[in-house]
């Protein structure tokens, strides 16, 4: 048997090369979050306009900052229903998004000239059968991310003040935040 010239040791070599770069670079390649429906129920206070038009954004997630966001939850009812986010109602939306541990945190936004009060929040995640309740009261300010954040803080955020919600206002469990 005679012995692989050098052009075939080049391309055996090269070929070798090849597939030990595309396996590590697969390998390294982050695995895509896995993605959950969350059900979000929402209760309007009876303090709030009658109905609105407004936008109003949603954003949750656990301390591992896996979040969920609904760039505008709709306020017109499916099939010509009553409208949602009506004062006194309490209405169900789906929204999906990474699959989280807990969630700790949920901020709303409003964006409009009609206005609109929460009463409450409820996230029930698809792992657990106990919802995270997240309390408001009070109008939501136009163009303002208001809500709450109970994630443990890690020490070293504590130390130096670094947050991600950055507060601007606050009450007793709930801050307005300059978020996104």
């Amino acid at each position: 048997m005679a012995a692989p010239s050098p052009l075939q040791l080049a391309l055996v070599l090269l070929a070798l090369a090849l597939a030990l770069s595309t396996s590590s670079s697969a390998a390294a390649a982050p695995a895509p979050a896995r993605q959950c429906a969350y059900t979000l129920r929402v209760k309007t206070s009876c303090a709030s306009p009658a109905r609105t038009s407004d936008a109003v954004s949603v954003a949750f997630g656990d301390a591992y900052r896996n979040e969920a966001q609904a760039a505008r939850l709709p306020t017109s009812g499916a099939g010509g229903s009553r409208a949602a986010l009506e004062r006194c109602g309490t209405d169900t939306f789906r929204v999906r998004g990474p699959c989280g541990y807990g969630v700790c945190y949920l901020y709303l936004r409003r964006s409009g000239s009609v206005g609109w009060t929460p009463e409450w929040v409820r996230v029930y995640e698809p792992s657990s059968s106990t919802p995270s309740t997240f309390y408001f009261g009070d109008p939501l300010a136009n163009g303002v991310w208001y809500g709450t954040d109970r994630c443990p803080k890690p020490k070293a955020a504590q130390a130096d003040g670094d947050h991600e919600h950055a507060a601007v206002a606050s009450a007793t469990n709930s801050s307005a935040s300059t978020r996104g």
